[in-house]
């Protein structure tokens, strides 16, 4: 018998979960989103590219908004662009705003999404993916990203701890760090807070116990 398909997992929900796995439960598990002023500028930059559609320049024929999937991990998404070069190998590339020069951990987090994305074009194309770029509109400059061995295998590691957050559906404790400053959801749930009352939950767990002895 055929296996059964998997539950598609957005190819976003690995950025959001490479990012804070709390954040990936928020949108993913609970459907929360709200806006700042990243996700904005996010939105207004992707507007370019949101729009069905292809062109040709420079030899290149390129593909806007390309639904993108793959079976073997439940993979779904988009791509924001894919080039084609001549000899038909495709190149993806995702828009980001700010700057390329990145956190390097927030900069992993976007070589992630882009791994996935060419994981995705391959088993959809049946052609390697050695190569994509991130483009970053404050900089309007590219970052390669070479699609070695080890993204490849983060992209799987990154897929199967997104299923098992989703079929828990529960929420992981806040970070609480960096990464909370700059989460459009800060206001909403309050990471300081949520790190409290965890605190204070496991110190009155603490009393319980020692009064069980």
């Amino acid at each position: 018998m055929p296996a059964e398909p998997l539950d598609q997992i957005m190819i976003s929900a690995l950025q959001h979960w490479s990012y804070c796995p709390r954040q990936c439960a928020l949108i993913h598990v609970e459907q929360v989103f709200e806006d700042n002023l990243f996700t904005q500028r996010g939105q207004a930059l992707h507007k370019r590219v949101d729009d069905p559609g292809f062109e040709v320049r420079a030899g290149l024929r390129v593909e806007r908004a390309l639904p993108l999937f793959c079976d073997r991990l439940g993979l779904v998404g988009k791509g924001d662009v894919v080039e084609f070069l001549p000899d038909g190998t495709p190149y993806p590339v995702e828009y980001k705003h700010g700057s390329r020069h990145k956190r390097a951990d927030i900069a992993a987090c976007d070589d992630l999404q882009l791994a996935a994305q060419a994981v995705c074009l391959e088993e959809m194309l049946g052609r390697a993916v050695p190569e994509g770029a991130l483009y970053y509109a404050s900089s309007r400059r590219r970052r390669i990203v070479l699609i070695d061995d080890e993204l490849r295998a983060r992209v799987e590691t990154a897929v199967g701890e997104v299923r098992r957050l989703l079929v828990a559906a529960s929420l992981p404790p806040p970070l609480n760090d960096d990464h909370c400053r700059a989460c459009s959801l800060r206001d909403l749930y309050q990471p300081e807070v949520a790190a409290r009352s965890l605190k204070r939950a496991a110190v009155v767990s603490t009393l319980f116990e020692l009064d069980d002895c």
